[in-house]
């Protein structure tokens, strides 16, 4: 592995199209994009031919788990995934991990436990729980990017979930910031009511599962967030949108300029209800994935500009929390691992749409470096960014197995699917990462500063 100095190629993905030409480096950032067929004595010319060069992508997203859940997914085997899949920058999230990151004592033991492990540039949400109102000033001035709250339990217990009345002391401390406030948008009542109903259902049918997180537990507390952004001001971004029918609200609100972002997820736009057999427990995560028509929607959202991005919501266990031998989803823990597949997964499925691979840059490079606030060193291939590449095979097809998923664990939904395109090297700061399956020996990702 090694550093490179120029990249050449026919198709090179910026805002404003595809365009031939060589992006030229400098150290740890791009000079700019010299013409297809200017030569060069002095530096080495890396010739990627008619495979694409995209921005490199950035996960906002991202469930690393260390410290105290390593054995789930850790930063080294994480950032790995997120090399092979083209990412090269991850915003890893506050919970799972022991501690949470929920004060700056937290954030600093984060810090310690991940320093050198990276494969990837990194940076941090933080938590935003009750009772840590007077640690946000703290945490934003420390560095974080945000802050990440649930409006319903997170599946562990170190994370609290809020409620109305949290909400009425963190947003005005984060509004104050002017960092985001992410919010997991699923409100208990109506996931409550509907497994009361559920009591006696079979939790091996997928559906059972998916009619116990009813659409209207995303689309009650969105209306609540649009409530409290309109009073505060505070940035809301509402986190893995699964229900389509939440988009009229958000379009309104957004009509009206109220601060609010939206993201999905690869699952939830490739996989529909329809397709997953019950017992299949690795396709659980939550909110849950839906039918086809609403899947329909979500793309539509895409395409109208009502869904801004898209995350992984990267979010691997221990195989055996999955419950697949029992196959109960009842049982099973929530989270699907996808980070080193996401972008086949996602060209694949917007190819087939009329979408351009400008779009899958728009959504997965270019919004989520705005939202994290690294726009001005992430997001696209131009002067002054940091040499953040991916060479990308658009035409190639693969089958997804086991061997071709880093992460620690390799359960997920997508094993056996065949997906079209293929990331064959990724450049952070200048410096090859992955390349053809190959990993750099010596990490060299670092936390992006502010």
């Amino acid at each position: 592995m090694h550093s490179v100095q120029a990249v050449r190629s026919t198709r090179i993905v910026t805002s404003s199209g595809l365009q031939p030409g060589v992006v030229v480096i400098s150290g740890s950032k791009i000079l700019g994009i010299a013409p297809f067929g200017e030569s060069f004595d002095s530096i080495q010319v890396t010739d990627a031919g008619d495979h694409m060069v995209l921005p490199g992508l950035v996960d906002v997203h991202t469930h690393l788990n260390e410290p105290g859940r390593t054995e789930w997914e850790g930063f080294e085997t994480g950032t790995k995934a997120a090399a092979a899949g083209g990412f090269t920058t991850i915003i890893d999230m506050p919970l799972n991990c022991i501690p949470s990151t929920t004060t700056v004592q937290a954030l600093r033991e984060k810090r310690a436990a991940v320093s050198g492990k990276a494969s990837v540039d990194y940076a941090f949400w933080a938590g935003a729980v009750p009772g840590n109102s007077a640690e946000i000033a703290g945490l934003a001035k420390a560095g974080v990017r945000g802050l990440k709250c649930f409006l319903v339990h997170p599946g562990t217990d170190e994370f609290t979930m809020v409620e109305e009345g949290d909400l009425l002391k963190v947003m005005p401390a984060i509004a104050d910031t002017g960092l985001p406030l992410l919010a997991h948008a699923e409100l208990p009542g109506p996931i409550a009511e509907a497994t009361r109903r559920l009591a006696d259902a079979n939790w091996r049918e997928y559906n059972t599962y998916m009619q116990s997180r009813p659409e209207t537990a995303e689309t009650e507390a969105i209306r609540l967030l649009i409530g409290f952004v309109r009073r505060f001001n505070c940035r809301v971004h509402i986190v893995h949108l699964s229900a389509a029918t939440a988009l009229h609200d958000l379009e309104a609100a957004r009509e009206q300029a109220l601060p609010i972002t939206v993201e999905s997820c690869p699952h939830y736009l490739y996989f529909s209800a329809e397709d997953i057999p019950d017992g299949r427990t690795e396709f659980k995560c939550a909110p849950p994935i839906r039918e086809a028509i609403n899947q329909a929607m979500l793309w539509e959202g895409l395409r109208s500009g009502g869904i801004d991005m898209i995350a992984t919501d990267h979010s691997p266990c221990p195989p055996a929390l999955k419950c697949t031998d029992a196959g109960d989803f009842s049982a099973a823990w929530g989270g699907i691992s996808s980070l080193s597949v996401s972008l086949p997964v996602i060209w694949t499925a917007a190819r087939d749409r009329g979408f351009h691979i400008t779009d899958v840059a728009r959504w997965m490079s270019e919004k989520p470096a705005s939202l994290a606030g690294l726009s001005s060193a992430k997001g696209s291939i131009s002067a002054g960014q940091d040499a953040d590449l991916v060479i990308f095979d658009p035409d190639a097809m693969f089958e997804v197995t086991a061997d071709v998923i880093p992460s620690r664990h390799k359960l997920s939904p997508y094993l056996g699917e065949t997906l079209k395109g293929r990331v064959l090297t990724t450049i952070v700061r200048g410096d090859i990462v992955y390349q053809q399956g190959q990993f750099r020996e010596r990490p060299t990702g670092r936390e992006v500063s502010w």
